[in-house]
């Protein structure tokens, strides 16, 4: 298997070391978009991964959910669900020129090393490796991936790495979504916008206004690009929070000063991906609270941002 490798590694910051330049931003929305595709397309990736994927923006992202239920983590005295914050994935589309994969994959410090070595065997790119939270037990590190080639030799890259951790086949959803305990119209008012109930998690997933290219291919939101945040019940009202707000750089220190004014720690600011135009940082937050005010500190910080508008 050959999987054509399109990215070097490169550190966060304000400039890439990537062996192909991304577009200017003059060039920025004359990329190409990923073609509309079947369930059936996916085949072969299926097959390799040994997992089944769902289709996503207008079926042009084949998108496979890769949670750690095995893992019985705890941060701050808080025990995570997978929803929160263990919930990696890997993401397929197809452009006229190759597949392109991306996707963030959820590790324990002793498989992290086992998993670089995989994913660099196989010609996969790592364009990050870092933490969602302050402090965890057992200790947890998120790596990104992206490549380009044949899906199915992509598909067999990211099989040989998830052999190298105990991430297990997603269970199928419950028929019917546990309850949230919380008061989630009131936390739709205060952060403008409408949650989504997912495993015992409140979700909210917002993408911004501007469209993003990685090497002359656009980016769409379920490519991971986007902001969320996660609401998990804690009982009376309160919550953690945890997720990531998707920033210009010139957008940055805004938000930090919104987040620090409610009280929210800030965890990781980096970048997941190498070339991408506009230039994103993303920014790993957490808090324990009224989940009504932690909501509307996270509009502030949200709305100091170039996101799609709110209600």
């Amino acid at each position: 298997m050959a999987t054509t490798l399109v990215l070097a590694v490169a550190g966060c910051g304000n400039t890439s070391t990537s062996t192909t330049s991304g577009p200017t931003s003059a060039q920025q929305g004359s990329g190409q978009a990923p073609a509309q595709t079947t369930d059936a397309d996916w085949a072969p990736v299926t097959d390799a991964l040994g997992r089944t994927g769902k289709l996503g923006d207008d079926g042009t992202v084949y998108r496979v959910s890769l949670p750690r239920t095995d893992l019985n983590v705890i941060s701050r005295g808080v025990p995570i669900k997978p929803g929160l914050s263990l919930g990696g994935y890997a993401a397929f589309a197809r452009y006229d020129d190759d597949t392109l994969v991306m996707g963030d994959l959820v590790v324990t410090e002793d498989e992290l090393p086992k998993v670089t070595d995989a994913l660099q065997a196989h010609g996969i790119a790592q364009t990050a490796i870092h933490k969602h939270l302050l402090e965890q037990t057992p200790p947890v590190w998120w790596t990104h991936v992206m490549a380009m080639g044949d899906p199915a030799g992509l598909a067999q890259g990211i099989r040989a790495a998830l052999d190298a951790t105990a991430i297990a086949p997603p269970a199928a959803p419950p028929a019917q979504q546990p309850p949230i305990d919380l008061d989630t119209a009131a936390i739709d008012t205060a952060l403008g916008r409408h949650g989504t109930a997912d495993g015992g998690i409140y979700k909210f997933t917002i993408a911004r206004q501007d469209p993003i290219e990685e090497n002359g291919h656009v980016l769409p939101p379920t490519f991971g690009v986007t902001t969320g945040v996660n609401f998990q019940p804690l009982g009376g009202g309160r919550a953690a929070i945890n997720g990531d707000i998707v920033m210009t750089g010139n957008e940055i220190q805004d938000v930090i000063d919104a987040l620090r004014s409610g009280g929210i720690d800030v965890v990781e600011v980096h970048n997941h991906t190498l070339d991408e135009q506009p230039r994103l940082f993303y920014l790993h937050f957490w808090s324990v609270g009224d989940s009504v005010p932690l909501a509307t500190t996270m509009r502030e910080a949200i709305s100091a941002t170039h996101v799609t508008p709110g209600t």
